[in-house]
């Protein structure tokens, strides 16, 4: 079981431990949704793939499935996957590169091994999703490709920062989001301090691996440090670290279920109802499909 612990720390409000989930051919480690905490910002899914060693010929193998309501990014710090979607995008998901996929009223995609099945290969990153503000839940499907190269990434003191989502330390990724929205990737050398940006409603901060100290509390590798509101925080490297930083403005309260993000329950029963019915749109060349939960 995952537990979650209040801290005393005047920047932390809480800190959160991942539940692992078995997805067949690898664990995950699962931070958000968490019974103590559902969102933070626009996230409400934050999971730790790998890192996972697959033989040759193996990897993931995601059917097609459907999501509505939220925006996904899946980013890899090693690796390679396949992306297809009922768009019509063949999408290699490459290190280091954003895949943002806007659901809205409904897409469906898989996800699948890249090109290195022939050899031993390696797949670790982070799989988010954000829920759309009201106005834009049942807005068209979407799917942006920006190259690893074209994101914003800068030096700080023996921190290397790159941005994801949205704006901070004065660059501005080129993925628009449709929500004010925070997503960093951070390189710590030991030694090193970093202070979070302070202009988004609500932050977190996800330790890859290493070892990270905010206000003298220590934050294992697979924890979630959520800050309080109007906080600053400021993280301390005593290792080497990689550390994920989440955030953006609050937008309501969300059901989830399945791959499912909604407003409204009905919403969801609806979805369900479309995918039983296969009223989604396909993935062209994709005869396989992932069935509803029972």
């Amino acid at each position: 079981m995952s537990h979650n612990s209040t801290s005393t720390s005047a920047a932390i409000e809480l800190v959160l431990e991942p539940t692992a989930k078995d997805l067949g051919e690898f664990t995950v480690r699962r931070v958000l949704p968490s019974a103590k905490r559902r969102m933070v910002g626009p996230f409400i899914f934050f999971d730790h793939m790998g890192p996972a060693e697959f033989a040759p010929g193996e990897g993931i193998q995601v059917r097609p499935h459907p999501h509505i309501g939220l925006s996904t990014v899946t980013y890899l710090f090693e690796g390679e996957i396949i992306h297809r979607d009922s768009l019509g995008f063949v999408q290699p998901i490459q290190t280091g590169a954003v895949n943002l996929m806007t659901a809205g009223r409904g897409i469906v995609h898989s996800e699948r091994a890249g090109e290195d099945l022939h050899s031993n290969s390696r797949l670790h990153g982070i799989q988010t999703w954000m829920a759309l503000p009201l106005e834009d839940e049942e807005c068209a499907p979407d799917f942006v490709h920006i190259p690893a190269d074209q994101l914003p990434e800068l030096e700080l003191d023996g921190v290397t920062v790159r941005v994801i989502l949205g704006e901070a330390y004065g660059h501005t990724s080129p993925a628009v989001v449709l929500t004010p929205t925070l997503y960093l990737e951070c390189r710590m050398v030991a030694g090193s301090e970093l202070l979070l940006p302070q202009n988004y409603e609500e932050a977190a901060s996800y330790v890859v691996s290493g070892k990270v100290h905010v206000d003298g509390q220590q934050l294992a590798a697979g924890t979630m440090a959520v800050a309080r509101p109007g906080a600053s925080v400021k993280l301390s490297a005593s290792d080497e670290s990689h550390v994920m930083v989440i955030g953006g403005t609050n937008v309501g309260e969300r059901h989830i279920w399945w791959n499912f993000v909604a407003s409204s329950k009905q919403r969801i029963e609806t979805a369900k109802q479309d995918w039983k019915l296969k009223r989604f749109d396909a993935v062209p060349d994709e005869d396989e499909f992932i069935p509803l939960p029972s």
